[in-house]
């Protein structure tokens, strides 16, 4: 630890040398320009505009050789779509007005340049690692984004990204202190004129292009809108545009219309059939990887998924994402709502679903008798779902927090056989019919360039790169995983003895750099689907939309309920499916939501949703004052167990589901002892806590004199465990059951 320190102190020493030595060099630079830089500069300064112009385009240029990965390509672009090339570029000439309200105006034009290239290096960098670009929505998801960062860069990556920005930070500091100043007098009226002005002829452009469709406002595939419209435009157009619009011809008579056919057609159905459990399974980057041309496997990776797809009905599933986005895949196929009329890019979770309720297929059913449960084998906060699965209808949610986490993939992602045990415990749980919702995590990225599967069940060859072929082979053996949990699954629902229906999907393709020309079906937003059930329903294959599959499944099981429900089960053929479509969702989600009658309130409330289902239950707490230790018996602790002590939070090392611990606590007589599960982060989020336990000191036992060979009046047994979640990398001892030590009691 003193050589750490004394290589930090070092590397202090060095580093603010360099920036002393970068202040002087910038000082003497700006006092010499004073003299000899005259001429240059009044010559720039009379024909700035022009120079921000030129400027402007090379920046830009800059931006799109970083997306497009390639300078070639941006030149291409710059020449194929010159109109868009130039409105893009009057956007950031537009920015440039700023510098003439200012003294430091090299300062200025530099900070400009740097936030402009580095949207451009983001956006870069982002689609190396997933197919969909950078987002104003991406801002919404940054918690989410440095909680997994660990698992996209390596230490050293992540050292170096994070250093650029300190030395960006650091050199625009120096230039803010230390560059040359405009001498002359800031001409007010003309400077702010031109600020004004300029975004006006800017305004003006917007709605020109859009007129003459050099531009659009609806993106249906975003990251071909970022090749086609230009990286500025698409960036701020998904930053600023949320929500929904209001639809041309929103009006109650229209609602009313759209709503009274739906349910006149769900009258005449027969909704008093004994009902099955209802399951949705939705599948971490699971696709099918046999239909992309140049990979060959040793044998199949997926046997499972298409033996199901020959025997149960089955297609294509149309998602709204590639490479990321799997709370949308999520939002669409709850709700039956579509993310095309939403900003681009938008993620609902993280906007509107966070501050109302939403109807869907939970609450649907749940109005029926249903219970309904959530199911995530990652942490509860991911996507806002602990607080947005409270909006949309689950009686309960079980996520990573009240699971076993030892069996992990090699890049720390949770492997999905946990699941299966999960999915039982939530049946097991109530006397109902239940809608369970599940979302996998085991085929998440990133995937490991070098070889880290030594005798892979199934071995990959056809990549371009050694390295690229590392990743699929690493990515199809997780697949290969994933499918014989499925198998594992259906097996234990056979089991179960209960009638079931459960439709598996994936939620989109993975982030390896496909292309449709590298996919059979030359389409990038396909996944497949498959519908299973123990009931003998017929075989019907189809190609469904992410926002069509709740539906369809209900249909098949002959629930008719919920607005969006009967809307699709009703209307998916017919001629207006699509614009009346728009109209509903925005009525219950924006608008006055006439689709629930006259007074325009939602009859779905917020539900106060348990996390998970086994809750922490103490049993009894010893304390070790000698030893200042705490130890606390009971059942269904996790890594997220924290033991609470008078409400006050402790380093709590968990040693097993039995067994928690305590160091440097001494417990003092009527402490009140709690066990509660808690989210990740420094914020310490409980999402829910178990019983309390009064301590009661022992009583001292009378001396008798009696004694066994050894001396002791009491044994200990011990139990060795150790902990990753954050308290002391150390080996603990647990003793058995010692009433000498301590005890408590239930509150």
């Amino acid at each position: 630890m003193k050589k750490f320190l004394q290589k930090v102190k070092a590397c202090g020493a060095v580093v603010k040398r360099f920036i002393g030595r970068c202040a002087a060099v910038l000082k003497k630079w700006s006092e010499g320009c004073s003299s000899r830089m005259e001429k240059p500069v009044a010559i720039a300064n009379r024909f700035s505009l022009v120079l921000h112009a030129v400027m402007s385009a090379g920046i830009y240029f800059i931006m799109e050789a970083m997306s497009r990965h390639s300078a070639l390509e941006a030149w291409n672009f710059m020449t194929g779509s010159p109109k868009v090339f130039a409105y893009n570029t009057f956007m950031i000439f537009m920015t440039f007005m700023l510098v003439y309200l200012f003294r430091r105006r090299i300062f200025v034009r530099l900070l400009i340049t740097a936030f402009w290239i580095y949207l451009g290096y983001m956006n870069g960098t982002i689609l190396n690692s997933r197919v969909t670009p950078f987002t104003g929505q991406d801002l919404h998801l940054i918690t989410d984004a440095l909680d997994v960062v660990g698992l996209y860069m390596s230490p050293m990556k992540l050292i170096t990204q994070v250093g650029g920005v300190l030395l960006g930070v650091t050199a625009l500091v120096l230039l803010w202190k230390y560059a040359p100043k405009y001498q002359k007098k800031i001409k007010w009226p003309l400077s702010i004129a031109g600020v004004i002005i300029v975004p006006v002829l800017f305004a003006g452009s917007t709605k020109l292009c859009l007129e003459q469709r050099v531009l659009s406002t609806y993106f249906g595939n975003i990251a071909f809108a970022y090749q086609d419209y230009g990286l500025p435009y698409c960036f701020f157009c998904s930053l600023l545009a949320t929500g929904m619009s209001e639809p041309y011809d929103y009006s109650k008579d229209t609602i009313d219309k759209i709503v009274e056919e739906d349910k006149q057609a769900a009258l005449s159905e027969d909704n008093d059939t004994e009902k099955p459990n209802i399951l949705m399974l939705q599948l971490e980057t699971f696709f099918d990887p046999t239909t992309v041309e140049w990979l060959e496997f040793s044998e199949d990776p997926i046997p499972n998924f298409h033996r199901l797809m020959e025997e149960y009905s089955s297609g294509a599933y149309k998602v709204p994402s590639v490479g990321a986005g799997t709370a949308n895949t999520e939002f669409e196929s709850i709700t039956g709502m579509n993310l095309r009329y939403f900003g681009p890019g938008e993620y609902p979770y993280k906007t509107i679903l966070k501050k109302t309720t939403c109807e869907s297929v939970a609450y649907d059913l749940r109005s029926i008798g249903y219970a309904t449960h959530a199911i995530h084998n990652n942490k509860a906060t991911f996507y806002s779902r602990a607080d947005v699965f409270k909006n949309l209808g689950f009686d309960t949610y079980t996520s990573k927090e009240y699971m076993d986490v030892s069996n992990t993939t090699a890049n720390g992602w949770l492997k999905d056989e946990i699941l299966v045990d999960q999915i039982l415990d939530n049946l097991k749980s109530t006397a109902r019919q239940d809608f369970i919702y599940t979302i996998s995590v085991q085929g998440h990225g990133e995937y490991p360039t070098e070889k880290v599967l030594e005798d892979p069940a199934i071995k990959v060859t056809g990549a371009a790169t050694e390295e690229k072929n590392n990743q699929w082979e690493y990515y199809v053996n997780q697949l290969h995983e994933m499918d014989q949990f499925v198998a594992d699954l259906i097996d234990a629902l056979d089991n179960f003895g209960e009638k079931y229906v459960l439709v598996m999907y994936g939620d989109h393709l993975p982030t390896l750099g496909l292309t449709v020309e590298d996919v059979t079906n030359r389409y990038l937003f396909d996944t497949s689907y498959v519908i299973v059930d123990n009931m003998g329903l017929e075989k019907v294959d189809q190609t469904l939309c992410s926002y069509q599959i709740a539906a369809e499944v209900l249909d098949k099981v002959n629930i008719h309920t919920g607005t969006m429900m009967q809307y699709h089960q009703n209307r998916r053929k017919t001629k207006w499916y699509l614009q009346d479509m728009e109209l509903l969702q925005y009525d219950l989600l924006y608008g006055k939501k006439y689709a629930y009658g006259d007074d325009g309130t939602t009859p779905f409330e917020t539900i106060d949703m348990q996390m998970g289902i086994h809750q922490p239950e103490i049993t009894r707490v010893i304390s070790l004052p000698d030893e200042n230790k705490v130890y606390v018996f009971g059942s269904n602790f996790t890594t997220a167990s924290k033991i609470y002590i008078n409400d006050e939070w402790q380093n709590t090392k968990f040693i097993s589901n039995h067994v928690l611990q305590v160091k440097k606590v001494k417990l003092t007589e009527d402490a009140l002892v709690s066990v509660k599960q808690l989210a990740p982060g420094k914020a310490k989020r409980v999402l829910s806590e178990g019983n309390t336990m009064m301590y009661v000191a022992p009583v001292a036992e009378e001396e008798t004199g009696e004694t066994n060979e050894s001396g002791d009046t009491t044994d200990m047994e011990e139990t060795d465990g150790t902990t990753d979640t954050g308290s002391e990398e150390t080996t603990g001892t647990a003793p058995a059951d010692s009433e000498a030590e301590g005890t408590g009691a239930a509150q």
